[in-house]
């Protein structure tokens, strides 16, 4: 990925609203030129959507939970397999917001899962669910609650930090 492909995708982070004549301005490059690369970029994958990021609170959402998962060691193949298909009909009829949920590796966790709740009733509730799936370690199901009406924020939830640090990587995936 060039340094110009990059500029561009951290001030689509930034701010996506604005035109791409806007945004030329800011890469320094032409308006047909920030056309051009933003539909490659969508079409080679670098630009996966387009959103925004609200005010969770002012939506009505009190805590965002952060929840660490374990899966049982015994898993056989299939079970992992069936478990996997288990997780993805689940999450289809899930009606609480989860923002992420990836496996991963650290604190002795297999997993994290990033959810907004309403209020602690709907956080109990599912973490009820949660313990309901045979695959996971019921007694390693944990997670660290961040209040959102908490008057002291340090750093809350934007792009436009990572975009700035985008621009700082040192050989990325796909660099030329």
């Amino acid at each position: 990925m060039k340094i110009i492909e990059r500029k561009l995708i951290a001030e689509l982070m930034k701010n996506s609203r604005r035109s791409d004549r806007e945004i030329s301005k800011a890469v320094g490059v032409s308006q047909p030129t920030v056309s051009r690369m933003v539909k490659r970029l969508e079409k080679e994958g670098y630009i996966r959507e387009y959103t925004m990021i609200p005010d969770f609170q002012k939506l009505g959402y009190e805590l965002v939970a952060l929840i660490f998962l374990k899966l049982k060691g015994n898993l056989s193949p299939e079970e992992a397999q069936k478990a996997r298909e288990t997780t993805k009909e689940r999450l289809k009829e899930s009606t609480f917001p989860i923002v992420m949920l990836e496996r991963g590796m650290g604190l002795g966790y297999d997993g994290v899962l990033v959810s907004l709740y309403e209020d602690y009733s709907s956080y109990r509730e599912h973490m009820n669910l949660l313990r309901t799936y045979p695959f996971l370690e019921q007694a390693h199901i944990e997670s660290f609650i961040t209040n959102l009406s908490d008057k002291t924020r340090y750093r809350p939830l934007t792009l436009a930090l990572v975009a700035e640090h985008v621009l700082k990587i040192k050989n990325p995936v796909g660099t030329e």
